[in-house]
């Protein structure tokens, strides 16, 4: 009899983050997606949006926080891992700290409005840190919906 072996790859869980990206930008949304995981399984998904919702906040690191909080019933998410497909702005970073989250993987940077560019210190502590997982394929996603909006707007 052959076991399934849980599926422990920061590759895997950013490809579904990528899918929730690929959902926004369909929706006309800034293309961040974000999965939450607990125990090798995706406990939460978001993607951006702003738009749709009118509200500023409804970034998909947010929205995928209030899920995994609302999962756990629990505000803290001490035993998980966000994937998100943009390294997070400053807002997003100060929920991941109050949070408390257990570890971080991005994407893309953001060099204009990421939390690094403020302090890398905006995470908790004890947030272990990966950036660059399928940076490219989160970048190329970004690049091609504003291209595509700047040539509507023209």
């Amino acid at each position: 009899m052959s076991r399934i072996q849980p599926v422990n790859d920061d590759a895997f869980f950013m490809q579904a983050a990528l899918q929730e990206a690929t959902r926004a930008a369909e929706l006309g949304e800034v293309p961040v997606g974000a999965v939450i995981v607990a125990d090798h399984k995706i406990i939460a998904r978001a993607y951006n949006q702003v738009e749709r919702l009118k509200d500023p906040t409804a970034h998909a690191e947010l929205l995928a926080i209030t899920a995994a909080a609302n999962y756990f019933s629990s505000k803290y998410l001490l035993n998980c891992t966000l994937y998100v497909t943009l390294e997070p702005c400053i807002m997003c970073s100060g929920a991941l700290y109050w949070s408390q989250i257990q570890r971080l993987v991005f994407g893309a940077s953001d060099h204009k409005r990421g939390y690094q560019t403020l302090s890398k210190a905006a995470l908790h502590p004890r947030t272990a840190v990966q950036p660059d997982i399928l940076a490219k394929e989160s970048n190329q996603l970004l690049i091609c919906f504003f291209k595509k909006l700047r040539n509507t707007i023209l």
